[in-house]
């Protein structure tokens, strides 16, 4: 459908929208005939909280759509009285009825030039429309009313172009709007005023990220797009943000559920401040530009505190620099969130509780050690407890812990941090890492001393982590006596639970998994996502832990004195009771919490 003078001229009004939605079989005849009666007050507290937010700011002011009135009376779905008919359901049916496309606009497959090189961002939101794409003479422009035949005038009179339209939710429409005229207005201004030979140097020492609104009412450019690109990343739940220098551009890329996506280009001549203003934000030496440094902030996100660890080499087209985010939300979980299977979360608790002992977290890097301990850490602080870490960098400061930076240019590494701390009185010690011989050390003496320890180690799988010390030349007399738990674990991304669908797993799948089929079954059930707006069309949303929980028995403990090798450390803990990594992964495969892939892609890490 292109979008003509003779656009549609219906009514489009609460009663219209609602109509159709009885027609879907979404809404009752009873339901509908009491949210009309609703609306106008509805409608009137709508028009009274979009004057404050800035993402309807230039938007006509009483202009309160009947989709929105519908989705702000958070009515209940005939179809599912636990779904409630959402903005976005609205679209969908309007844009079905009308024999439109339904976009669900995904900002990361946006391209910045087409969203703002049409018409002017007071244009797109006085209009509530958004360019989405390009092809050829055919400009696909995202609308919030269909029935605007004015509009279809201006944006054909305005583009020159054949426009397609498609039917989005205005809330979205309106954020892109924000988000993406707001980073990319920044970005321009500032290029034009490096050109005119601005010293922006001299940039804020001290740092309090501003909401959108406030970043629209000032013209520190440098300063505004650094502040939409960090509400951007939390918005889109991301771990790291990316800045890396290229010949002729900057690329920007935010690493969402473990995965590196491309968001923004910037010209090269505006990389440099945007570094400097990183650095000058996480107190880094702005002058120094040819080696390595490591920084942090800390700032507080409405009722949220973040904190970001910011990295910066150089390279060869400039600084790199990389943040990396750590939300306490995310950081500081309930053990029970991990996702520990029952068995080896009762076993877990059961351990942790005891006064002395040495409990390691083994998994390659970015497998989530750190939430691991930290979570544990916290169910295990208490007025009673003094406990007491040593971290190389520290990751989040938490007020319930006594944290130490680990700092090699004036010699306090985890082994010499370790033998001051023990004259602090600690209760509970965690180490980063056990990365030396003497830090193994130091560890194993204070779990023999009468502290419950916790380190991380770089392992494959938790009995390894035995070898492991003794490679570090620890005596294993000494690991059988202190080693009380091993746990080894490795992040699976989870099926989408708005695109998830039934499957079944073929036989050379089953082999690749060790499974068989059960007598009488010819195949066995499964699950994937199939992609949608929501998951990016990956099939796969979040996180969540893997994990094989190793206690140290009796057995083991004399199998451990006697030098045994891993496999019959492994077939004593199997006998045990031991689950492996890769079946606590094809129970999550099993239960649908992750897919086939992504549990081959775990076992293979």
């Amino acid at each position: 459908m292109t979008m003509t003078a003779a656009a549609l001229r219906k009514p489009f009004t609460v009663e219209s929208v609602g109509e159709l939605l009885v027609g879907y079989g979404y809404l009752t005849p009873e339901t509908l005939a009491e949210a009309v009666k609703l609306a106008p007050k509805v409608k009137i507290e709508l028009e009274k909280a979009h004057q404050g937010d800035p993402h309807f700011a230039g938007t006509r002011k009483y202009d309160v759509l009947p989709t929105e009135v519908l989705a702000g009376l958070q009515l209940p779905s005939a179809h599912d009285f636990n779904q409630i008919i959402s903005e976005d359901l609205i679209y969908e049916i309007l844009a079905r009825a009308e024999g439109m496309r339904y976009v669900k606009i995904d900002p990361l497959k946006l391209d910045s030039k087409i969203v703002t090189g049409y018409f002017s961002r007071p244009f797109a939101r006085r209009a509530v429309a958004v360019p989405i794409d390009r092809q050829g003479t055919n400009l696909f422009v995202a609308i919030a009313n269909p029935y605007d035949s004015e509009l279809y005038e201006n944006l054909q009179r305005i583009t020159g172009l054949t426009i397609i339209p498609a039917l989005s939710a205005k809330s979205d429409i309106l954020k892109v709007i924000t988000d993406v005229y707001g980073f990319r207005r920044s970005v321009s201004a500032a290029e034009a005023s490096i050109e005119k030979g601005i010293d922006l140097g001299n940039l804020e020492q001290f740092f309090t990220l501003p909401n959108v609104e406030q970043i629209e009412e000032n013209d520190r450019h440098i300063i505004n797009a650094v502040d939409y690109l960090l509400h951007y990343a939390f918005e889109q739940r991301a771990s790291d943000i990316h800045v890396e220098p290229k010949r002729e551009v900057a690329q920007i890329r935010m690493r969402i559920d473990g995965v590196l996506h491309d968001i923004y280009t910037i010209p090269q001549t505006v990389h440099p401040p945007v570094v400097s203003r990183i650095k000058a934000m996480s107190r880094l030496d702005i002058a120094e530009r040819r080696r390595p440094q490591d920084g942090r902030m800390k700032m507080g996100l409405g009722d949220r505190e973040v904190e970001i660890r910011v990295s910066t080499v150089p390279t060869v087209f400039g600084e790199k620099a990389v943040l990396r985010i750590f939300d306490a939300a995310k950081l500081l979980v309930d053990i029970d969130q991990l996702g520990f299977e029952a068995d080896d979360l009762s076993l877990f608790h059961r351990i942790v509780q005891r006064p002395q002992g040495l409990i390691l977290v083994t998994g390659p890097t970015g497998s989530g050690k750190t939430t691991t301990l930290y979570s544990t850490l916290r169910m295990l602080a208490s007025p009673e407890v003094n406990i007491t870490t040593i971290e190389d960098p520290i990751e989040m400061v938490v007020d319930e812990f006594n944290q130490i930076a680990v700092h090699r240019r004036i010699d306090l590494g985890f082994a010499q941090a370790m033998k001051y701390i023990l004259r602090q009185d600690p209760d509970i010690i965690m180490v980063g890492e056990i990365r030396d011989p003497e830090t193994a050390e130091q560890a194993v003496q204070a779990a023999l001393t009468g502290h419950l320890v916790f380190s991380t180690l770089h392992t494959n799988d938790s009995v390894t982590a035995v070898a492991r010390l003794i490679e570090l030349g620890v005596k294993p007399y000494l690991i059988s006596s202190t080693l009380t738990m091993v746990v080894a674990q490795r992040l699976a991304r989870k099926i989408c639970p708005y695109c998830k669908q039934e499957t079944h797993l073929s036989e050379p799948e089953l082999a690749a998994l060790g499974l068989k089929l059960p007598e009488g079954r010819d195949r066995l059930k499964a699950w994937f996502g199939e992609g949608c707006v929501r998951c990016r069309h990956i099939g796969l949303y979040e996180r969540t832990g893997v994990f094989e929980v190793l206690e140290i028995t009796e057995k083991l403990q004399r199998l451990i004195k006697e030098q045994a090798d891993a496999r019959e450390l492994r077939k004593i803990a199997r006998q045990d009771g031991l689950v492996t990594l890769a079946e606590a992964g094809i129970k999550k495969l099993a239960r649908g919490v992750t897919s086939y892939e992504e549990v081959m892609r775990v076992l293979a890490m």
